[in-house]
C-alpha cells in the first residue's frame, strides 16, 4: 500500500472546480452590472446644463468654471493642481490663448469653452479678484 500526499492524487479536479467557479462569478457579476448600468450612471449633469444654456441662448461662465475648471484650478479658482486664476497672475490675452489653444506641456486642454464664449469666460475669471 502506497501512501502519499493526498494533493498529488488528482490535481486537475480542484483546478477545474476553481476555474468553473471563476467563470460563473464573472458571468454573474457582468449580468448584475448590466442591470445596474442606468442606476450607476445617473443623469448627465454636464450635458443637461449645456442643453439648458443652449435653449436659453445664455452662457453661464460660473457654471462652466464649476464643471470644467475647479477640478484642476481649485475651488474659487484659487489654485490646486493648476495655477490660481483669481489673481492678476495672467492677463486677459494669456487666458484667452490658454482657453482657446490649451497650454502645451501641461494638463490644460484646448476647447473646454466654445470659441464664441471665451471672452465671457475670461471676463468672469478676471472678475474673481
Amino acid at each position: 500500500m502506497k501512501e502519499g500526499n493526498p494533493m498529488n492524487k488528482n490535481p486537475i479536479v480542484p483546478f477545474f472546480l476553481i476555474f468553473a467557479l471563476g467563470i460563473g462569478l464573472i458571468f454573474f457579476f457582468s449580468l448584475y452590472g448590466l442591470e445596474q448600468k442606468e442606476e450607476i450612471a445617473g443623469p448627465d449633469e454636464e450635458s443637461t446644463t449645456q442643453e439648458e444654456n443652449a435653449n436659453t441662448g445664455e452662457f453661464d461662465a460660473e457654471a462652466v468654471s464649476q464643471q470644467k475648471c475647479i477640478s484642476c484650478h481649485g475651488e474659487n479658482l484659487s489654485g490646486g493642481m493648476g495655477p490660481a486664476l483669481n489673481g492678476q497672475a495672467f492677463g486677459a490675452e494669456e487666458m484667452h490663448a490658454a482657453i482657446k489653444d490649451g497650454v502645451p506641456g501641461t494638463a490644460m486642454p484646448a476647447g473646454l469653452v466654445p470659441d464664441e464664449h471665451i471672452d465671457e469666460m475670461v471676463d468672469y475669471i478676471l472678475s474673481l479678484d
